[in-house]
């Protein structure tokens, strides 16, 4: 799940070694240590490749 290509070498050094109850914080906020993306709208949210889904989350702004 972590992006070890991820340009941002400090962030990627600090989601790799803080603890697993602050992970899913810090993923959140520096999103490109992730190979998996999440997207998010309010509190909807996917993980992983799913346009369609992204489709009917975004349909206001598509249209």
């Amino acid at each position: 799940m972590i992006n070890e290509e991820c340009k941002d070498k400090d962030a990627l050094a600090l989601v790799k070694y803080i603890s697993e109850e602050q992970k899913e914080e810090k993923f959140l906020a520096n999103q490109q240590v992730i190979k998996t993306p999440i997207v998010r709208n309010g509190k909807q949210a996917t993980v992983g490749y799913a346009p369609e889904v992204w489709k009917s989350m975004f349909f206001l702004f598509f249209y």
